[in-house]
């Protein structure tokens, strides 16, 4: 009798858990929205942190952070149909790392700046709000805008991260801090290049052409996007699964079953 209790709470909790990341009423609403304006919040200061003084203040709230998304990712791991899978998503090795980073500083500090990979999370944001609210169709209609924006952002901290880590201490370089390094991966990638701001070495030569090329794809990318949108709108096929569909699609175009395609006018 007694073997069955831990059992019994251990299922109770696992249910519980899944209420709240995946059920429905105000309860899992309220805890969604609740982790979706975390996400925002320490995004944020993720993309701050490297203009801020390093001060014990900074290094509490480091823990705490890191400890809040460990307890969601543990959470989130416990949850899963399938445990093998859980960690070939790049979301949840990116949490992975972020955790690391912020748990470990001392031994993870030259990796600090992966931390901005989290602002991807604020792309699928939709997936853990109320399928009806306002701001979920909002995402789910600018879905690519949105990606590709954030995807440039995280782009230009992470190499601004590279270029201070890579030249701060060199003798004749020019980036003596965070706002130096940022400065140069902005004009670089816009191929602006005043010229006032020098990298040395031959590392020097390789991160302009690595954010050049990238970055400016990554730019025409989103501008693209902003100018023609995309014909196409990622949306499931409630029969066959298929998720690519034409904007002006009526019928799955694999099995023919009628499709809901959601856009300025529509309203379900």
């Amino acid at each position: 009798m007694n073997d069955t209790v831990p059992a019994r709470k251990s299922i109770g909790l696992r249910r519980t858990l899944i209420w709240l990341y995946e059920g429905v009423g105000a309860w899992p609403v309220a805890f969604r929205w609740a982790v979706f304006i975390f996400d925002i919040l320490t995004i944020s200061y993720f993309l701050a942190s490297p203009f801020l003084p390093h001060s014990g203040v900074h290094h509490w709230l480091d823990y705490t952070i890191g400890s809040v998304i460990a307890l969601d990712l543990v959470a989130r791991f416990y949850i899963a149909p399938t445990k093998r899978r859980f960690f070939m998503r790049f979301m949840n090795i990116a949490d992975l790392i972020v955790v690391f980073s912020m748990l470990a500083p001392l031994i993870s500090q030259n990796y600090a700046f992966l931390r901005v990979i989290r602002a991807l999370r604020v792309a699928r944001a939709f997936s853990i709000l109320n399928e009806r609210s306002p701001l979920a169709k909002y995402l789910r209609l600018h879905r690519a805008v949105i990606e590709r924006a954030v995807n440039l952002v995280v782009f230009l901290f992470i190499m601004s991260a590279l270029v201070y880590a890579n030249q701060v201490r060199k003798p004749g370089s020019d980036i003596h801090n965070y706002l130096d390094a940022f400065y140069f991966t902005v004009t670089s990638l816009t191929t602006t290049g005043y010229g006032d701001v020098v990298l040395v070495g031959w590392s020097g030569r390789v991160l302009p052409i690595v954010i050049m090329l990238l970055g400016v794809t990554l730019f025409l990318r989103l501008l693209k996007e902003l100018v023609t949108p995309s014909e196409k709108v990622d949306v499931e096929c409630t029969k066959c699964g298929l998720h690519r569909h034409d904007r002006d699609s009526v019928h799955c175009r694999h099995c023919g079953n009628v499709i809901y395609i959601e856009n300025e006018g529509f309203e379900p």
